[in-house]
């Protein structure tokens, strides 16, 4: 649609941390295994995006967090590029292609590398917003699909679901990949207050080997790989226990579960975690924490640590003392927003 007077859309989205499952929901892995799931939960470290038209053709964009600018004369020479400082923003402009010119700011709390999903929840908060100016009316699953599919072709390898529903939705939920599509299952609300007490996200630094990811283990998965393929089974087991847990309120299940978890990717790709993870796990165990995982593929990044809600000060502090970032987060119950103004 042509934008005739100036508008400002901004939007935002939260970042996830998971608990269990993670790697279960990248296609095909999932239709190897019975009864796939992925549990994560929204975090109130956000991504966001906001549009500025103008009646210039002229199409700016920036990201805050990186401290990179990129602009284009208009739609047509954003096509027409080879290559884009902000590959993330640039190709999802080219699907929604707006027929206004504007200026797009993004910008993110989540540190460099911090396997916390900072991409996906950008990618959900842009192409809302670009929804929203293009008049698309795409409902939410489709934008998801289409972000998905997009930062697939930025990456160039196949990309997982379970990133994009904390961003879409919030909360806590049980995301469970099948033959038919993928299916979001919130869990009970009341968990939020709860798991706000009883865990601690510290952040490593980012990843020294960018070639950890799970595309290495995927592959191996895929080309036959009987090892990775039984300890796949055994985390589908673990996330669904996990799941059963957090409905129970099994707290304690739930540390021991995510412990399992841990070990299960370790044993998949050891270098997943570091000497300096190992010491921040060991060291906050002794302090009272009852389980442990790095979020996303490791090598860095975020730690997400299962706590008592007595231990909680106590667990965070050793972790300080002991070089990591202890990160402001609790759930995020409310998935992405958008405001309109001068529509």
């Amino acid at each position: 649609m042509f934008v005739r007077q100036p508008m400002r859309i901004t939007s935002k989205a939260p970042c996830r941390v998971d608990l269990a499952g993670a790697t279960l929901d990248i296609w095909p892995l999932y239709l190897f295994h019975e009864n796939p799931v992925t549990v994560n939960f929204a975090v109130t470290l956000y991504t966001s995006c906001e549009i500025a038209t103008h009646q210039s053709p002229q199409i700016a964009l920036r990201s805050k967090d990186l401290g990179v600018e990129e602009s284009f004369a208009s739609l047509d020479h954003l096509r027409k590029a080879r290559t884009y400082r902000l590959p993330v923003l640039a190709r999802l402009i080219r699907y929604f292609a707006p027929q206004s010119g504007f200026t797009m700011e993004s910008d993110s709390e989540a540190p460099a590398g911090a396997g916390i999903s900072g991409s996906s929840a950008l990618m959900i908060a842009t192409a809302a917003a670009l929804n929203k100016l293009t008049g698309t009316h795409h409902r939410l699953e489709k934008i998801r699909e289409i972000a998905q599919n997009i930062e697939a072709q930025v990456i160039r390898v196949p990309t997982g679901s379970q990133d994009y529903y904390p961003a879409m939705y919030g909360g806590i939920s049980a995301i469970e990949p099948t033959p038919a599509g993928i299916v979001r299952k919130a869990l009970l609300p009341v968990l939020a207050n709860e798991l706000n007490h009883r865990f601690v996200l510290i952040y490593t630094g980012a990843p020294r080997n960018s070639g950890i990811n799970n595309w290495e283990v995927m592959k191996s998965h895929i080309d036959g790989n009987r090892s990775i393929q039984r300890n796949f089974d055994r985390i589908a087991a673990i996330a669904n226990a996990m799941r059963d847990a957090l409905e129970a309120r099994d707290w304690d299940s739930a540390g021991r579960l995510m412990r399992e978890d841990w070990s299960y990717r370790r044993k998949n790709i050891p270098a997943i975690s570091t000497p300096l993870i190992d010491q921040l796990i060991a060291i906050a165990r002794r302090a009272g924490s009852t389980g442990a995982k790095v979020c996303g593929a490791g090598g860095g990044g975020c730690v997400v640590f299962l706590v008592n809600p007595e231990a909680k000060d106590k667990v965070s502090a050793v972790l300080h003392s002991a070089g990591a970032k202890v990160l402001d987060a609790k759930v995020a119950t409310k998935g992405v927003r958008i405001r309109v103004e001068g529509a």
